[in-house]
């Protein structure tokens, strides 16, 4: 009878330790997977902030959602669609800048399964066209990405950027009250 309990009693310890080692190594996996997407998830976002600098299309085609999804909201202007985005605001924005610097910085990743989302801070500095003349402009603001993963990759479904509103002009003489 003693044999028994202690058959029992050993049995349930080496099934509690075999089921512990197997929620051990499941949770490490799961951190894992999670750092692993965290890393792909700036990647993109690195690389979208790259194929802008560099008027690079055929790479921001691969960091972006390609289809009707994608919205984009910057400084009060919205694109709905990859088309929309790429013809009417990136590609010809792309054209306008020459020399230009775009960086991400402060990026702060969330992760919810398939969705990701960032907040980051932007700085851009570029020599822009402006009516035939070359003008510098330098900038920067803050902006919160969307990613969705699909087919094993993340994409960018959804950004909004906004930069801080510049101090309206002094006059030279104050309007009188």
């Amino acid at each position: 009878m003693k044999r028994k309990k202690h058959f029992k009693g050993t049995f349930a310890l080496v099934a509690l330790l075999v089921l512990s080692t197997g929620v051990v190594v499941m949770s490490a996996a799961r951190g894992r997977a999670v750092q692993n997407d965290e890393v792909a998830v700036r990647d993109v976002l690195l690389r979208s902030a790259s194929s802008f600098a560099k008027n690079d299309i055929a790479e921001a085609t691969k960091v972006w959602a390609n289809d009707e999804s994608l919205m984009i909201f910057e400084s009060g202007h919205a694109n709905y669609g990859w088309a929309d985005y790429r013809d009417h605001h990136l590609v010809p924005e792309m054209g306008e800048m020459k020399n230009t610097k775009y960086e991400f910085s402060d990026i702060k990743i969330h992760l919810a399964g398939n969705t990701a989302w960032a907040t980051l801070k932007y700085t851009i500095a570029a020599d822009f066209m402006d009516n035939g003349k070359t003008r510098h402009v330098d900038g920067g603001g803050l902006g919160t990405a969307i990613l969705e993963k699909r087919n094993g990759g993340w994409r960018i479904v959804h950004w909004h950027s906004s930069a801080p509103r510049r101090a309206p002009a002094l006059s030279a003489t104050p309007k009188n009250p």
